[in-house]
């Protein structure tokens, strides 16, 4: 609506969001495209099939540091996750525990 009186109105950008209690932060904000996800796929595929024992860890930090990208852990993670099945050590430690317990049941059975 705040776009639409901008627009078509000629009110201003200030006004428009005072009308309709947002933010001029919200009114600005552009979404980051998808063409950047498909860029981290991309490295993150050429790291892990050059690098294959290297987990999410070291990837991103190859990525952030070696390479200069300014992507966060929060960004990589899920592509990297949900993709190629890379975990962080908190996530393998709590499967290899599940595990264990399930080897000492059968051993008690």
């Amino acid at each position: 609506m705040a776009e639409w009186a901008v627009r078509y109105r000629s009110a201003s950008i200030a006004l428009a969001c005072r009308a309709f209690s947002i933010s001029e932060t919200c009114y600005r904000y552009q979404p980051k495209l998808s063409d950047e996800n498909e860029l981290i796929a991309d490295w993150l595929v050429a790291v892990t099939n050059v690098k294959e024992t290297w987990g999410f860890g070291l990837c991103f930090l190859h990525l952030r540091n070696v390479k200069g990208f300014g992507w966060n852990h929060k960004r990589v993670y899920p592509l990297a996750a949900g993709e190629w099945n890379i975990h962080r050590k908190a996530d393998l430690s709590r499967a290899g525990t599940e595990h264990a317990d399930q080897a000492a049941q059968t051993a008690e059975a």
